[in-house]
Parts: C-alpha cells; sequence; structure tokens
C-alpha cells in the first residue's frame, strides 16, 4: 500500500516473521507461515476499462505496463502479462487479477493498496487486484504533473505489494502539520509516497531488487553474499530494529529487520565488498505500516556497527553483534 503523509495498514495477510531479510507478506497453513508469492510463470493482469480525471483507459493501462516491465527486468521466475481491458473492478472476487481506479473515501490518506485472494487451505494465490484511490489527482504525463500523483511510480510500489513484498524502512521523513513529509528514501517499497508531482519512484533501488529475489531464490551468487548479525539492548535482543548495509565500493542500501525475540538479522542480497552498518528505530512512519500489533522496540538510539562487514560473494559474514543505547 502506498500511503500519502501517513502510511495506513490495510490488512490483508498478515506479515511473516522469520529472522531472515526484508519484509514479506505470509499466510498461516496448518500452523505453518506460507510465504505470499505466485508460481513460474506469468502473472496475468487485466486493466479496469474506466476513464478517471483525464487519464484514459489506455494512457493508465500504459503506465502500469511500464511498471510492469521494471519488475520483470529484474529477471523473476515470474513475469507480468497484461490481458487487456475488463468491465470487472478491483477487489471482485472473480479469479481475475485486475488493476484500476476505485473511489475509496474511506482511505483519505491511501493512493492505492493490492489485495490477495488466497486458498485457505493451500496458501496459493488465485488472483491480487490493485486500486487506485480516486479521491487524488492522478498524471501518466512524461515529466510528472504538479500537483498530481504519479501513477507509473504508484504502480511499481503496489506490484511490488502484488509480487509478495512487504515495505522497505529505508527512508527519511519529517512530521509536519500534516502527517510526515518524504525527506529522502532508498526504496520504492517504502510506505509513504513523494508529494504530488514527483516522478522520482519510477525505477527500483538496490533494496527492492534484492528484497524481491530473496523472495523467489534468484539471488546470484557470483555477485553477492550475505551480513548475519544481532542487535543487542542492554544484553537482550531487540525486536523490530531496522538495520542498513552501505556498500563502500558500491553505494548500494540494502535493509533487513530484527524479526524475533534475540534480535537476530539477515540481509541478504548485499554485494561483495566492505559494508557499514546502521541500526535505527522504526519511527519514519507507523509501526502498522510494517508490522502487525508485536512487540517493536523504538527507544533506542541510532547505532552504527564498530567495524565494517565484509562481504564474500556467495557467502555469508561472520556474526556480528551491534549494541544500542536506550533513548
Amino acid at each position: 500500500m502506498r500511503a500519502v503523509a501517513a502510511a495506513l495498514l490495510l490488512a490483508i495477510v498478515a506479515c511473516t516473521a522469520p529472522a531472515h531479510a526484508y519484509l514479506k507478506f505470509g499466510v498461516d497453513i496448518g500452523g505453518r507461515t506460507v510465504p505470499v508469492r505466485w508460481t513460474p510463470g506469468p502473472i496475468r493482469y487485466s486493466i479496469f476499462e474506466r476513464d478517471f480525471g483525464g487519464v484514459s483507459s489506455q494512457a493508465f493501462s500504459d503506465a502500469v505496463g511500464r511498471a510492469t516491465a521494471t519488475w520483470n527486468a529484474v529477471g523473476l521466475p515470474v513475469s507480468f502479462s497484461a490481458q487487456g481491458l475488463t468491465r470487472s473492478q478491483p477487489l471482485e472476487a472473480d479469479g481475475r487479477s485486475t488493476i484500476g481506479f476505485l473511489d475509496r473515501p474511506d482511505q483519505e490518506r491511501v493512493l492505492g493498496a493490492a489485495t490477495f485472494l488466497l486458498d485457505a487451505s493451500t496458501g496459493a494465490l488465485l488472483e491480487s487486484d490493485i486500486y487506485f484511490n480516486t479521491r487524488f489527482r492522478w498524471s501518466t504525463a512524461t515529466a510528472g504533473e504538479a500537483g498530481a500523483n504519479d501513477l507509473e511510480s504508484v504502480a511499481l510500489h503496489e506490484l511490488g505489494h502484488l509480487l509478495g513484498l512487504g515495505h522497505s524502512a529505508i527512508g527519511e521523513t519529517e512530521v509536519t502539520g500534516g502527517g510526515r513529509r518524504v525527506i529522502s528514501t532508498g526504496a520504492v517499497m517504502f510506505p509513504i509516497a513523494w508529494p504530488a508531482g514527483s516522478i522520482a519512484d519510477r525505477v527500483l533501488q538496490p533494496d527492492d531488487i534484492a528484497g524481491v529475489r530473496d523472495l523467489y531464490g534468484v539471488l546470484p551468487e557470483a555477485e553477492v553474499g550475505s551480513i548475519q548479525g544481532r542487535v543487542t539492548k542492554n544484553g537482550t535482543g531487540v525486536y523490530g530494529a531496522h538495520i542498513v548495509a552501505f556498500g563502500l565500493e558500491s553505494g548500494e542500501l540494502v535493509g533487513s529487520y530484527t524479526l524475533n525475540a534475540n534480535g537476530d538479522f539477515v540481509i541478504a542480497g548485499v554485494r561483495a565488498g566492505p559494508h557499514v552498518l546502521r541500526v535505527e528505530p522504526l519511527d519514519d512512519a507507523d509501526l502498522e505500516s510494517f508490522f502487525g500489533p508485536a512487540n517493536v522496540d523504538i527507544a533506542f538510539t541510532v547505532t552504527y556497527a564498530s567495524r565494517l562487514a565484509v562481504v564474500q560473494a556467495g557467502g555469508t559474514t561472520s556474526p556480528v553483534t551491534i549494541a544500542v543505547r536506550p533513548k
């Protein structure tokens, strides 16, 4: 889900909580968590045939097509395949994945959202719809349009959810009278959108690519490795801390979370070379944008690891322990 000014959680499926990189959607099937992802092959989708606010169905379809092409270029075992226009709307349980405009006055801060229909016995994906809220102005202009939200950018974010990715926390915001304003981001999957008129999120960032490759098991061993470690406070593990690896040679940012009570983390898909590790609390968006109800600890100060994490291609680092200080 992509929000403006504030991030509100649309509860579709629960986030999984393994001690591994990134946030992914998951569903409980018989006591085990099954990741929400597509089986290899085409992901067929249709465009709801509705013009809105000067954006024609064709212009809408073209913008979504550019966003799907961006994800397809990552090289996953799945790929988006357009099936043309349909009169079916998003959120209709019809076995068809539909993308289109819907009027959602109940979600005044939500630009768009992705929903899933799953087989309750197996967790298999049956369909996934995406809607864009007509409560906002939209644009498909090549260079963006002042005062209008860029449809391609928001589509790229929502398609990441459709693939199974949760939100990334690589971004900085500041509190304003209307909520939060984005200062910078290092991931399309950051939960809060840039201000209207921006087209900055038409390009996937290293964190987005590492996350989706990790989800679908296509990390290239000849290029990347992983970082493992633990975050502690007063000697005990920290749950819900955000860890970012900054590549001194690549300049790339790839993040992860501590997702158990021991404070363990793994950052996969990191390019070989030395990395600076930074731990921060999840305080740049509402916690519900990242996790369901949980004992997430945000009462600590930003902390850097005392040593570099040197990643070897195809391998993982020795465990790194980062002790944060209470606020």
